[in-house]
């Protein structure tokens, strides 16, 4: 069995989509989910799927050992980012394997500060015509991981921030978990 756990900072849609696709996996269970913020409503919607949620200061995220001692002994191996904004300490890095999804194409649009409505607000900017996610493993730089997959949609001329972030969003609920479960599961037939 593999043990995952769900970082996320916010309303954690995209972790209410993984959690429910992992429901009745017989290889692949959903541990936890942790937060950075005490108010985020992934905590709620966590609770309300009966997973249990945790949060934590930025002291104890880069501080301490004490997160990854308690998370490797909840046997967990995968930490799967689903709206975390913080940098991954490198001590994180090593210990697991990490599948985040950024909203863009990387490698444009990525790196400190470019997360959610500042993403898609910088590509109608600049006139793109085109958008999409990526879903990549984390190394020890903002959104330079190596890509597990990448999707494509219009930029359309009337597109709000809005707009193009329900496109987004509907990318990210259609591909995060199948890639996340297609990764363990290649990387477990070679294990």
């Amino acid at each position: 069995m593999k043990y995952i756990a769900i970082f996320a900072s916010g309303s954690g849609s995209n972790a209410e989509n993984i959690i429910r696709h992992f429901k009745n996996h017989p290889n692949i269970r959903i541990d936890s989910v942790w937060s950075n913020k005490k108010d985020a409503f992934v905590l709620q919607r966590a609770q309300n799927l009966g997973i249990e949620s945790r949060c934590f200061s930025r002291e104890e995220f880069c501080k301490s050992d004490q997160m990854i001692r308690e998370l490797q002994q909840r046997n967990v191996e995968v930490i799967v980012l689903a709206g975390f904004l913080w940098l991954i300490p490198p001590e994180f890095v090593n210990a697991f394997t990490i599948i985040n999804i950024h909203p863009a194409l990387l490698p444009t649009y990525g790196g400190k500060g470019m997360y959610g409505s500042f993403v898609h607000e910088s590509v109608l900017r600049n006139k793109e015509k085109e958008s999409g996610i990526t879903i990549h493993l984390v190394n020890n730089e903002y959104d330079k991981g190596e890509h597990l997959l990448q999707m494509k949609c219009q930029v359309l001329p009337d597109d709000t921030s809005e707009t193009l972030a329900a496109r987004i969003h509907e990318l990210e609920y259609t591909y995060f978990p199948q890639v996340i479960e297609d990764y363990l599961n290649r990387n477990e037939s070679r294990g």
